[in-house]
């Protein structure tokens, strides 16, 4: 048996169920090649160690099951080893039901949640009891800023674990999340308030109406904005008398007129993000960069509701195949912008296809969690604060002989494609990459 999880969790009876309803298919693989889902790595451990709360399970000698909600400072389950983790009990408990419980059935089920980024780890496992006499095991695991009495310690074995899909857990915040949010919103806010009060020329321009930048066949005008990110803004374009647009293949970008600080009109190209099936808007998604050249900030600074531009139509120079062959998409950061389109033509042709997205963390990626509730298990996400890294070459080396590979983000991350492309002898027609510097 290969995952462990689903040794334990899916009993004869269960996977009866699962091929009477059609979703045992599905499932076949996880009994298949060596064993896993039991260790825990460098993944799972970020991820408890960041919780402030989390459900346990435990079952009576009368068979009755008993869910508890147990809460603390993040961080208060502590992580002891790869197979091992265990938490405080503090004073305060007088019912003493888990306790009573896992005295007489060691087998506990706990779930940890991560409700603001939609992701959920469940886990089995078997309960040792630490009491007072083990004084150094419970001095391990107390919190020195509570000042209760700790009774005793769960000390969990390990036995295995799974991932849960995110596609039903409603993002919720906490009052800490929500103030961190708020403060980058007002920090912003600010800024624009200091730049309209400070800037006559541009108060003036938005009192008579915005200019039109540039001279290109398409006007277009900024119908929305969405903040995506802290530092990733979304402007949603549309035709001015609200007609169809030229249709934009995944891929495409525009060649966007900008004024600088100074005056200076230049031209940024940015992606087309929007859904390609849709011919009434074009979304790009602008990463702003203060120690840039000056483009991304004139963008998010002076690109409002009611800005129009004038541009050629769409170019495409990182097209999609159409024919049947399978795809792996590999985006990094904001490189997202042209893969995501690609990952939602895919979806609609029901095409084979996997996406690999890498970024700082899930807070700085854009479209991640609307990818996730589209694309399911088909998503692999990388976030570098959660200690996780994608192994470009590993990833190569899984695909199909016939698969086509797309990658778009920033210098090093083409490189490592490049190189692991010439290692694993891809030929290069199966490599298309776009940089983004």
């Amino acid at each position: 048996m290969a995952h462990k999880f689903a040794e334990i969790a899916f009993t004869p009876t269960i996977r009866d169920i699962q091929l009477a309803n059609g979703s045992r298919e599905s499932y076949a693989h996880m009994d298949e090649g060596e064993d896993y889902n039991v260790i825990l790595s460098e993944r799972e451990a970020a991820f408890i160690s960041a919780r402030d709360s989390f459900y346990m399970a435990s079952v009576s000698e009368t068979g009755w099951p008993y869910v508890q909600h147990r809460g603390g400072p993040a961080g208060f389950m502590k992580v002891l080893d790869e197979y091992t983790i265990g938490f405080a009990d503090y004073s305060g408990n007088r019912q003493y039901i888990s306790t009573g419980n896992l005295t007489t059935n060691d087998r506990v089920a706990l779930i940890f949640m991560d409700y603001p980024n939609r992701r959920r780890l469940k886990m089995l496992g078997r309960v040792r009891i630490v009491g007072p006499e083990q004084a150094d095991i419970l001095a391990r695991l107390e919190d020195r800023n509570y000042t209760a009495k700790v009774e005793r310690a769960f000390i969990i074995q390990v036995e295995s674990f799974d991932w849960n899909c995110p596609q039903h857990i409603t993002p919720r915040f906490s009052e800490a999340e929500i103030t961190e949010l708020l403060d980058v919103l007002k920090k912003e806010n600010q800024q624009l308030r200091n730049q309209l009060e400070n800037n006559a020329q541009i108060e003036q321009q938005q009192l008579s109406g915005p200019p039109v930048l540039g001279d290109g066949p398409l006007e277009l005008v900024v119908n929305g904005l969405r903040q995506l990110t802290p530092r990733v803004r979304a402007f949603e374009f549309r035709d001015p008398r609200g007609g169809d647009l030229p249709k934009a293949e995944p891929g495409s970008h525009l060649r966007i007129p900008v004024r600088l600080p100074g005056g200076e009109l230049v031209e940024r190209y940015y992606s087309i993000a929007s859904n390609p099936a849709r011919s009434d808007l074009y979304e790009i998604a602008v990463q702003r960069e203060d120690q840039g050249k000056g483009g991304s900030r004139a963008v998010h600074e002076t690109f409002q509701i009611g800005a129009r531009v004038r541009v050629e139509s769409p170019a495409n120079h990182f097209s999609l195949h159409q024919d049947e062959r399978p795809a792996v998409l590999i985006a990094g950061g904001i490189g997202i912008t042209p893969i995501k389109p690609m990952a939602q033509s895919l979806d609609q042709r029901k095409a084979v296809f996997q996406l690999h997205y890498a970024g700082r963390s899930r807070s700085e990626m854009a479209f991640h969690n609307h990818l996730e509730h589209q694309l399911g298990d088909r998503l692999h996400v990388y976030s570098s604060a959660d200690g996780q890294r994608l192994d470009v070459k590993a990833t190569l080396a899984a695909t199909s002989d016939d698969a086509l590979v797309y990658a778009c983000g920033p210098a090093r991350l083409i490189d490592a494609v490049q190189d692991a492309a010439r290692e694993l002898d891809i030929a290069r027609d199966r490599i298309r990459l776009e940089l983004f510097s």
